[in-house]
């Protein structure tokens, strides 16, 4: 299995059956690369064979599907239009051809998934872990992004899964699970703090403190609890890398704020500890998908082993509440 974090998406029809036409599958790699030259760098054909097809398609449409400029392409209307039935065919290609694959006896394909940073040191490594063992032949590639970008990743065909915290409806997109775990207090295991089973956001404000940059869902989720402390707080710094809040949040006396989720090897090693906010302030972690589509079975699979992951770790965040 590979799996790729951090890496360029593999175009959706990559390891599927070619049996639509080669301008529908040029088409949609440079609605992907946003340009010709990358395109045909990425599908390994010379760039006028792109070009060709995507004219050709053009001409039969009758009007441009892209707006030429000097940094690259970007889809005109119609070319959004005809992106949207691109995107639902070619998915559904998949889908086809890993039904096809099974009736041999063989579970292959492949899984792409966009999720936030959280789930890099145990959850996803674990959920993995586990499809390797079951269906070694199913490829995976996987991009961290930010909660706020997975719709889109998950709209455009760039992801089959989408893994993110608080997201708003879609109508775009279907929940598969959504799992609560409770926002907390992280800090150094002999931090002032560190012994209480709750802690609230004014004990906390007597600290330096790191804060989460607007762009992550622990920014909008600590907003109220800040407000109804009362207390005009400036932190020694706000960024948007999980990792970055954990390095500092191991010296003394820094606070950061997070769930369990991605603490967990630093927690059982005893290098940090979560203490809950006091409070309801739980975080929503959901997992999506697009709606309307009919699941490929490796995507099915990786959905299965994921949600399974998501309950016993619930399980034991209500035990512990």
């Amino acid at each position: 299995m590979a799996a790729v974090y951090g890496a360029p998406f593999l175009s959706a029809f990559g390891s599927s059956m070619r049996i639509h036409s080669s301008a529908l599958q040029y088409f949609d790699a440079v609605r992907r690369a946003g340009s010709i030259r990358e395109a045909a760098r990425r599908l390994n054909v010379a760039s006028s064979a792109v070009n060709r097809q995507i004219l050709k398609l053009e001409a039969e449409i009758g009007t441009p599907l892209f707006d030429r400029n000097p940094s690259g392409v970007t889809l005109t209307s119609a070319g959004e239009i005809l992106a949207h039935h691109v995107i639902v065919v070619l998915q559904d290609l998949d889908r086809t051809s890993a039904e096809i694959e099974a009736l041999k006896g063989a579970r292959v394909g492949h899984v792409a998934i966009a999720a936030v940073e959280s789930v890099c040191p145990a959850l996803l490594p674990s959920v993995l872990g586990n499809l390797r063992e079951r269906a070694p032949r199913i490829t995976v590639n996987a991009k961290m992004m930010g909660s706020a970008l997975i719709p889109e990743a998950l709209e455009s065909g760039l992801a089959d899964v989408g893994i993110a915290f608080n997201l708003p409806r879609y109508p775009d997109l279907r929940q598969v699970y959504v799992a609560s775990f409770k926002l907390g207090a992280i800090m150094a295991p002999d931090h002032l703090l560190a012994k209480r089973e709750e802690v609230s956001f004014a004990s906390c404000s007597d600290h330096p403190l790191v804060f989460a940059a607007s762009d992550l869902s622990i920014h909008q989720l600590l907003a109220p609890v800040m407000r109804q402390a009362n207390r005009s707080v400036e932190p020694i710094m706000r960024t948007n890398s999980i990792e970055l809040m954990h390095q500092l949040a191991l010296k003394k006396p820094v606070i950061a704020f997070q769930t369990p989720i991605g603490l967990e090897k630093l927690i059982a090693a005893g290098d940090l500890v979560h203490v809950p906010l006091v409070g309801p302030v739980w975080s929503d972690l959901g997992v999506y998908v697009r709606a309307g589509r009919s699941l490929p079975a490796p995507v099915d699979l990786f959905l299965q082993i994921l949600t399974g992951e998501l309950q016993e770790r619930e399980r034991f965040e209500h035990d512990r509440h």
